[in-house]
């Protein structure tokens, strides 16, 4: 067999698949995309992303270019019942959060879909096919078959790689080839989702709130979201004896969002229904096969973590193809990606469906207990949880090891993951010498050496007891080191974890 054409096929040009393309491309691999679509997809999606995505968006070196569509915001979201008391309250941040950045954004997604694909085309060694539809994929061993056929023409060709990754969507092709199941962790619900753009003269529509709103009222639960600009999205839970093909016309929307605005403050730009689900696949890899972002899981709304969950899936096969293709990890690697990422979207989803329970609450006695509970409490805050991986590319003890690691400004003054650059970095207290003067580390991987970071990472390192940190490449804890000689093993054990 010839050597393959490229070292991975991307399925799939949304955000996921586009955010994996620009990754892979900074890391110099070959790397083909192929998407049905002729264009981007025009009307709203996906609305949210959080301080860590945004931190794998400026490791792939777009970080100002997102910030330019998106809307930063230190506001969180409020949950509220019918009488309008405050139950819940998501925290924001005042100022960049842990990530270095703020720790809410909300977006148009044909703008960040632009950006994304803008960033693509930097690569040389990427290659984009639009109007070219996947017909099959398979392991064949040595490498993975692609069957493409082009929309346009109807002609059809075979492309050979290393790997396939499938972005390709709830309705998957590649999780139908790797044979995968889904775990349903038990919700389904249908909800409206309605689009709006405001009217720029409207007074109305310039007093709703700049921050999301979930409306804990057992008549009607409801999401009210400002997207940005003069963009807003209702969603909408049915009830029963709605009717899914009639609740999308004007006439049925209008009443249900009456005491906020009418036709005169905003236009409906889209209605349409969707059921929410909360499901997990198994397995995410098969040989050469694999799943990131809605292929590999789907989740319900109420967190804003859908496409997170897939920016992450990106960012941890990332680092992993590309030491693979280099041959400076064994395949096995590949595995560790489920592994580690299917517990942690796991926990993002599970909270999801507790919120859900709490805005689903349509029992009028019911949704009176929860507010007598939380009445007599008092509003509860909250924060994105920040799961640990499951078992991988991780070692020690520490319950710091497998979680994500913060971006504090250094001594000099530059965000970290600008300083050390995508590899593995090694944040220390001790004078490094001869150990930080290398620079390549054990195993042939290259790894940064900080031993002045700052007083940030040395006030984290203080409550780990510890005098160093191994930071990965998608910026989650690998080890630590309580001392020199504990530092020296820990970095002898990585080569092996990665073969």
């Amino acid at each position: 067999m010839a050597e393959p054409e490229f070292d991975v096929v991307v399925v799939g040009f949304g955000p996921v698949g586009a955010l994996l393309a620009n990754l892979l491309g900074r890391h110099g691999l070959r790397v083909l995309v192929l998407e049905r679509d002729a264009d981007i997809h025009p009307l709203p999606r996906a609305v949210h992303f959080d301080g860590e995505v945004m931190r794998v968006f400026q490791a792939a070196g777009l970080a100002e270019a997102v910030g330019s569509v998106a809307r930063a915001t230190s506001k969180g979201m409020h949950f509220v019942n019918a009488a309008g008391e405050t139950l819940m309250v998501r925290r924001g941040a005042d100022g960049p959060g842990p990530h270095g950045w703020a720790n809410n954004w909300y977006f148009h997604q044909p703008e960040l879909d632009a950006v994304l694909r803008e960033g693509v085309a930097r690569f040389a060694n990427v290659e984009v096919r639009l109007r070219h539809e996947v017909m099959a994929v398979r392991d064949a061993g040595t490498h993975a078959s692609v069957a493409v056929r082009e929309v346009a023409t109807g002609a059809s060709s075979e492309r050979t790689a290393r790997y396939v990754v499938g972005c390709d969507g709830a309705r998957s092709l590649v999780r139908d080839a790797i044979g995968a199941s889904m775990l349903d962790l038990g919700l389904h619900q249908p909800w409206l989702v309605v689009d709006v753009v405001a009217r720029p003269r409207s007074e109305r529509a310039q007093r709703l709130p700049d921050y999301t709103v979930q409306h804990c009222d057992p008549r009607r639960p409801m999401t009210r979201v400002h997207v940005k600009g003069l963009r807003h999205r209702w969603e909408i839970m049915l009830m029963p004896g709605d009717d899914e093909a009639e609740i999308v016309r004007p006439a049925r929307i209008w009443p249900m969002l009456a005491r906020a605005v009418g036709p005169d403050d905003v236009r409906i730009e889209r209605a349409a229904v969707y059921t929410f689900h909360a499901l997990v696949a198994a397995p995410w890899r098969r040989g050469r096969l694999m799943l990131a972002g809605d292929s590999a899981h789907q989740t319900p709304p109420f967190l804003g973590q859908g496409m997170c969950a897939g920016i992450r899936d990106a960012a941890n096969l990332a680092w992993k193809l590309e030491l693979v293709v280099a041959g400076a990890a064994g395949e096995s690697l590949l595995d560790t990606c489920e592994a580690e990422r299917s517990l942690h979207v796991r926990e993002f989803i599970e909270l999801a469906v507790r919120l859900g329970a709490v805005i689903q609450a349509t029992d009028p006695d019911a949704a009176e207990a929860r507010d007598a509970e939380f009445r007599a409490s008092g509003p509860r805050m909250f924060d994105f949880p920040q799961p640990r991986l499951g078992r991988g590319v991780w070692a020690g003890d520490s319950p710091a090891c497998g979680v994500v690691f913060p971006q504090p400004r250094l001594a000099d003054g530059r965000r970290l993951d600008e300083a050390v650059g995508n590899r593995f970095a090694v944040l220390s207290v001790l004078p490094l010498g001869t150990l930080g003067a290398r620079t390549r580390g054990p195993g042939g991987l290259d790894l940064a050496f900080v031993d002045a970071p700052g007083p940030e990472v040395e006030e984290w390192l203080a409550r780990q007891e510890a005098v160093a940190v191994i930071v990965r490449p998608d910026r989650y804890v690998f080890g630590i080191a309580r001392n020199e000689a504990e530092l020296r093993r820990t970095l002898d054990e990585l080569p092996s974890l990665l073969h």
